[in-house]
């Protein structure tokens, strides 16, 4: 009996513990991002969508990437529609560093 009474104990506390966010991004080189960003992102969404860094584009109301795959997703559209010839490392690289300067999925 008692061994049903600590796990039904330990699961209500696991329940109630406030979520743990992790990096969506892991491993993400932040510098390399920002280096392709600026190479090859913020001259169009600056002229499209207006703002520091094309900013416009990534916080615009309602925003088009609402979760990490959203943005993986709207990145991955990005780089086919203008055959950038990225390897799928380096639009993580990018992702990660969208999320830390603008998103901050799974960030505090």
């Amino acid at each position: 009996m008692r061994p049903i009474i600590i796990a039904a104990f330990g699961a209500a506390l696991l329940a109630s513990a406030p979520l743990v966010h992790a990096d969506p991004f892991p491993g993400a080189n932040i510098a390399k991002g920002k280096e392709y960003h600026e190479k090859l992102c913020v001259e169009c969404h600056t002229r499209r969508f207006g703002g520091e860094e094309g900013s416009g584009a990534y916080l615009r109301n309602p925003r088009r990437a609402n979760n990490p795959d959203g943005l993986k997703q709207m990145l991955s559209a990005c780089t086919a529609m203008l055959n950038l010839d990225l390897f799928p490392e380096d639009e993580h690289d990018i992702a990660g560093y969208l999320n830390r300067r603008f998103y901050r999925f799974g960030l505090n």
